[in-house]
């Protein structure tokens, strides 16, 4: 997606571009910014399995690439970034997916030496973001941020409105293609509007044959009059095998399912949470 940027409307939104070569926007005491860097290096990569205490990363590592929208007034800084998703990973520690028997060598280390699959090669994560608040702020050691459970709701049918988009960025964090048998992609993408800002972190896994699993975390923050707006999380895990999908009609040919958005609806709900974080000058707990 590729979004052309109308000075006008930026103008008209109360909107300016960041400078000193940044990527992104101030908007409605807000400063969003996005940031695609190159995979990590041998060197890094070596840090990384030294702080995650593994040798197992995915193949892909976008360590230096970042999306960060930070409220001003709050100081309050909500960020995402690929350290922090394998931190999770890591923790959360799922079982490995069993691949069919005939699929098996293709993750061996030697071609004479079959690896034991002891850990969770798909690096699914249950990572929703980043939060903290932001050390320059004189309030900052007295302050914590709390997601509160909430009945509320995203408002989709909003968010499908014609609405100029004033700022739109994609962030790949990291990706593996299971050495190929599948894929294993997380990605954050973001689009300001003049009524405010949208963003969609996604972990998507398909291992060919198998299962498909997606884990979506949504965040919607409408900018108001009030300084210190809300943000609304939902947080939802889909998954199904491909013998559940067939018996409900649908395809097994993989490449019937290279999108995500496309076989979002026909995966059943394991999990779904709303929350809601309300931003103030004050987040004592």
């Amino acid at each position: 997606m590729e979004v052309k940027i109308d000075e006008n409307e930026l103008k008209s939104a109360g909107a300016e571009l960041l400078t000193d070569g940044r990527l992104g926007l101030r908007i409605r005491g807000w400063e969003i910014e996005s940031s695609n860097r190159p995979i990590l290096t041998s060197l890094e990569l070596q840090l990384w399995e030294e702080k995650l205490k593994t040798s197992h990363l995915p193949e892909m590592i976008f360590g230096n690439s970042v999306l960060s929208l930070k409220h001003l007034a709050s100081g309050t800084k909500i960020h995402f970034n690929a350290f922090d998703a394998l931190t999770g990973w890591k923790i959360e520690a799922l079982p490995p997916v069993e691949v069919p028997a005939a699929a098996k060598w293709k993750f061996k280390s030697e071609s004479f030496e079959q690896v034991i699959l002891d850990y969770d090669y798909t690096f699914t994560t249950p990572y929703g973001g980043s939060e903290m608040i932001d050390t320059n702020s004189s309030k900052a050691a007295s302050r914590n941020l709390y997601w509160e459970d909430c009945e509320e709701k995203i408002d989709v049918a909003a968010l499908a409105s014609k609405e100029p988009i004033l700022f739109y960025d994609e962030v790949v964090l990291y990706e593996d293609e299971l050495a190929d048998n599948g894929v294993s992609l997380l990605t954050v993408k973001v689009r300001v509007m003049p009524s405010g800002w949208f963003l969609l972190l996604r972990y998507w896994l398909r291992v060919d044959g198998v299962l498909m699993r997606l884990r979506d975390t949504r965040m919607h923050c409408v900018f108001e009059d009030n300084p210190f707006p809300v943000i609304l999380r939902e947080s939802c895990w889909r998954e199904g095998t491909f013998i559940s999908l067939a018996s409900k009609g649908y395809p097994v040919d993989t490449a019937a399912y290279n999108d995500p958005s496309v076989i979002s609806s026909r995966l059943p709900v394991i999990k779904h949470k709303t929350q809601k974080l309300i931003l103030s000058d004050n987040l004592e707990v």
